[in-house]
């Protein structure tokens, strides 16, 4: 069912990845020109994500005809498996963005206190920019995925896709200029037109823009759950290097200042939380060889850094799902630094992530979370 008006008009807005999840939506890795030798080893990292998430909460992974047979073989049983046409299984950025009903007078009945933005996407970038030439099957999945939940849609003409934005649940969202005022999204909006329909699809009052993503990430053109999130109202987790010869210091430290200079909407100052990145780690010979490039895709060479961060985690009903990339050091203070920074939460940490990054991104941006909509009690009242 399609809705008509803004999110905001019907009394929507997009919570916290913090707040209660019903399930998490995935999709499953197979096109050989992304995924390195036929994707076998993404998709064993993408059953180690989907199995560990599943501790803490219900998920469906979401897999083509040809494929369905082989993630159910390598998935749990309790796992959700549905058949679903893709071009590529980035669910961040092509499935829906889940929005919430904030209070009982605007809920007819409990399925509507959860509707889906359907943004329009173009590969993060277009024919010319983006990461692979037909983005048709992707175009769908966010209709898809409301269809089988049957739950309302928002439909949304604007390019953008959900690894670009990152909200508090109290009004204020955080993004980059780097992906949202990138010329390959949407160049007839100016900034200030961007801002007014964050806050008309998210129910966000307040917008950070950071100027750059992370260093490297030019397949996303920096998307900011690379970068930076939210770890409650008030407080960050932002990439970082305290190496001035890496590449990334600068970028870092720009976004430092963006956020130690601003406030949210509610008036809190920015607490900042340093994540060091891994690495730096590139692409090796042995892993560009492994792919079938035939010119669809964006080619993937060797030598090139990989957008490796451990901002690109998931946030699941009390657990945090954090890659590994097999740097020792950094990747156990990654663990240190996120336990310390949600103590409520057990930290899972997912060796061979690297095979994510590989890709482009890691378990942020292979994962959707679907919120669990408010409570009523029988007189119709939030419980």
């Amino acid at each position: 069912m399609d809705l008509k008006g803004t999110p905001v008009e019907n009394g929507y807005r997009m919570p916290a990845e913090w707040e209660p999840h019903s399930c998490c939506w995935m999709g499953w890795p197979e096109r050989p020109d992304n995924w390195r030798n036929n994707a076998v080893h993404g998709q064993r990292v993408f059953a180690t994500v989907a199995s560990a998430i599943s501790r803490f909460e219900p998920v469906t992974v979401c897999a083509s005809a040809a494929q369905w047979e082989n993630a159910c073989c390598l998935l749990p049983k309790h796992i959700r498996v549905v058949e679903m046409s893709m071009n590529d299984s980035w669910f961040r950025d092509t499935g829906p963005t889940f929005v919430i009903r904030n209070t009982a007078e605007n809920a007819e009945h409990e399925a509507s206190s959860v509707a889906g933005i359907d943004w329009t996407f173009n590969s993060w970038g277009g024919v010319d920019d983006g990461c692979y030439k037909d983005w048709s099957l992707d175009l769908l999945v966010a209709r898809k995925i409301l269809a089988i939940e049957k739950l309302p849609r928002f439909s949304q003409s604007m390019i953008l896709e959900g690894g670009s934005i990152h909200v508090d649940g109290e009004g204020t969202c955080l993004t980059t200029e780097e992906c949202l005022l990138n010329k390959n999204r949407n160049p007839h909006l100016s900034k200030e037109q961007i801002e007014n329909e964050l806050k008309a699809y998210l129910g966000v009052r307040r917008i950070i823009w950071l100027p750059r993503g992370l260093f490297g990430d030019d397949d996303t053109n920096g998307h900011i759950d690379n970068m930076c999130c939210f770890v409650k109202p008030g407080v960050v987790l932002l990439s970082w290097t305290d190496d001035p010869s890496d590449q990334q210091y600068e970028r870092s430290f720009e976004a430092l200042s963006v956020l130690e200079n601003t406030s949210d909407a509610n008036g809190r100052k920015i607490q900042v939380i340093k994540l060091h990145v891994p690495g730096p780690l590139y692409m090796t010979d042995e892993e560009a060889d492994g792919l079938f490039q035939d010119g669809d895709a964006k080619p993937r060479t060797s030598g090139t850094r990989l957008a490796a961060s451990y901002v690109n985690f998931y946030i699941a009903n009390g657990a945090i799902i954090t890659p590994q990339f097999g740097d020792k050091k950094w990747d156990e203070e990654a663990i240190r630094v996120l336990s310390l920074a949600f103590p409520d939460h057990e930290v899972v940490g997912i060796e061979g992530a690297r095979e994510i990054v590989l890709g482009g991104g890691n378990i942020h941006c292979i994962t959707q979370q679907q919120p669990t909509g408010p409570e009523y009690s029988s007189n119709g009242s939030i419980s």
